[in-house]
């Protein structure tokens, strides 16, 4: 059996375009036409800084453990099984 949801919640999610035209003049309102392009240029540094941020972090995750296949997550010191 499923846990009760939310009523709509899930229905809720999916904007359609008269939605998403709401929501953009509502930012534009709030931001105003010149702080538009700032704001998506903050945007998309932060967005870049935190896919660099991890990459570096999976990168150093991976040199930190060396006894690690990282094909398989198996330690590669073991062997088979022995008969």
């Amino acid at each position: 059996m499923s846990p009760p949801s939310i009523r709509g919640y899930r229905e809720g999610m999916n904007l359609g375009p008269t939605e998403l035209i709401i929501v953009l003049v509502i930012i534009l309102v709030l931001f105003g036409g010149a702080k538009l392009p700032k704001l998506a240029k903050s945007l998309g540094e932060a967005k870049r800084e935190f896919e660099k941020g991890s990459t570096e972090g999976a990168a150093s995750d991976q040199q930190q453990q060396p006894g690690v296949n990282q094909s398989t997550d198996t330690p590669t010191d073991q062997q088979g099984p022995v008969s």
